[in-house]
């Protein structure tokens, strides 16, 4: 095959179209941002082998992008503005699923959406618990731990993994027994892209029912509405496992000033059971039957995708439906729930910006009954529920810059407000909500790099460091919040 085929450059026709395909925050798409000398799309194993033996002979840095659902842009632009090329992993997307095992392969430049339909294509019984959004690659979904609504019944997708393809420094071709102990940890979690080139992921699937129910309750009434999330957040992680109810608060979309909070559920089972389980544990919330619908499992995933869930599909495979905006996120972790008045402030400050989202997504179940130090991913017993901060603005020029600043500084003033309510001593963070603020350069050292890397790891975070340094010391797989090489 002629590489050359392969190979995009700034003044490639379709360099720019490439390097848009993926990408969620445009915010990274500023004529200030710091582009790849160029973007290579291998289509074989071999030529990510060569692409680690050229990039190191040139010395040139390496970022590997599977979906580009990237919070800070960091598998597509530099913020420091060092030269680097791009490895687009867009045509690593097959999926074979094995029904009688159990078990699938799935590439790591295939979507979500592209493994949810190859798994509800084989079966209607199996499903695997990744996240919501179906145009998210899976190769750093599930290298960064992988929540998503079935997180209290199975855990993250993460701990699902059987098996990895993996390229390394050297350009060898590993898998779990190859690669050892240590790096098959801390690629399940610890962000693969510290370590080398995942190719494929095998993962262990999950049995779901043939009927799922799913309800999605709406309350803006300021008052009626704090008594709602307070019973929310202590409970949510004591329910059965088989019920998953995320909470949002967020700016109403519909263009009029306002706050709604929205209790998102799904329930493995019918809707019968979840009657039952929400007239004992939540009344309050008032789910009737009219409020549930009763659907498939795959159906739910597309519900929560937003897709209507009698749409076909292949729905889950279009990858133009994912969703374009500027955005900043932060993450935080409750351990102890947060005081109604810090809940009554979040509300209020919600009203001060045109965009933005605060969700509680509930842990407990399998999640408590893991170990801290399983994998990379530490936020376990404990921890009631993840917090997502999500802020967006216009991308208009004219206003561009400023509205930029003012909703950069209002997600910077909620975070700095939310510190007391909050876990500490790390306050903790979720690795796929990656957050620069929190620290992170080129090439730091691994005390200067623990600031950071104690938020999303905890004590896991030597460890991984340790892995670094035995298996890229010389830190080519490198960016600006990478493990650093830890050496002994």
């Amino acid at each position: 095959m002629n590489l050359s085929k392969l190979l995009y450059f700034p003044k490639t026709t379709s360099y720019s179209s490439l390097l848009l395909s993926s990408i969620s925050n445009t915010r990274f798409t500023t004529p200030s941002t710091t582009k790849p000398l160029l973007i290579f799309t291998p289509t074989l194993e071999s030529h990510i082998q060569a692409s680690i033996f050229c990039s190191r002979y040139y010395r040139l840095s390496l970022r590997v992008r599977s979906g580009g659902h990237d919070f800070e842009g960091l598998s597509y632009q530099s913020p420091a503005h060092q030269p680097f090329i791009v490895l687009d992993l867009t045509n690593f997307r097959s999926v074979t699923v094995d029904v009688e095992l159990g078990t699938a392969w799935v590439q790591a430049g295939a979507t979500i959406g592209d493994l949810y339909y190859h798994i509800a294509s084989n079966s209607s019984t199996f499903g695997f618990p990744a996240g919501t959004c179906s145009t998210v690659g899976v190769g750093g979904h599930i290298s960064g731990g992988g929540v998503g609504t079935l997180v209290r019944k199975y855990g993250l997708a993460a701990d699902n993994v059987l098996d990895v393809r993996f390229v390394d420094v050297h350009g060898r071709i590993l898998d779990k027994d190859t690669m050892g102990e240590d790096l098959f940890w801390a690629v399940r979690g610890g962000g693969a892209a510290s370590f080398g080139v995942v190719v494929s992921w095998k993962l262990r699937l999950v049995p779901v029912p043939q009927t799922v129910t799913r309800f999605n309750i709406s309350k803006t009434s300021f008052n009626g509405s704090i008594d709602l999330i307070d019973k929310w957040q202590h409970i949510a992680h004591n329910l059965t496992e088989d019920l998953f109810i995320e909470m949002v608060i967020q700016t109403l979309m519909n263009g009029s000033k306002g706050i709604e909070v929205l209790f998102n559920g799904l329930f493995l089972g019918n809707s019968s059971g979840l009657l039952q389980v929400m007239g004992q544990k939540f009344p309050e919330l008032g789910v009737g039957v009219k409020d549930c619908e009763e659907m498939s499992w795959v159906q739910s995933v597309m519900s929560y995708a937003f897709f209507p869930i009698d749409s076909p599909l292949e729905i889950l495979l279009d990858r133009t439906l994912q969703q374009r905006g500027m955005f900043k996120g932060k993450s935080d972790y409750a351990v102890n729930p947060i005081p109604r008045g810090a809940i009554k402030n979040l509300w209020n400050s919600l009203m001060e910006v045109d965009a933005a989202a605060i969700s509680f997504e509930p842990y407990g179940g399998k999640m408590a009954e893991i170990p801290e130090s399983q994998l990379p991913f530490p936020h376990r017993k404990g921890s009631l529920f993840n917090i997502l901060y999500l802020v967006g603005w216009s991308s208009d020029n004219s206003t561009g810059t400023k509205a930029s600043a003012n909703a950069i500084g209002w997600i910077r003033r909620l975070y700095k407000n939310m510190a007391p309510y909050v876990s500490k001593y790390p306050r903790a963070a979720y690795l796929n909500y990656k957050d620069l603020d929190l620290g992170g350069r080129i090439n730091e050292s691994y005390s200067m790099a623990e600031v950071w890397g104690r938020k999303y790891f905890k004590s896991n975070f030597r460890r991984l460091a340790l892995v670094k340094g035995e298996v890229d010391p010389d830190n080519f797989f490198g960016n600006e919040q990478s493990i650093p090489p830890l050496l002994v």
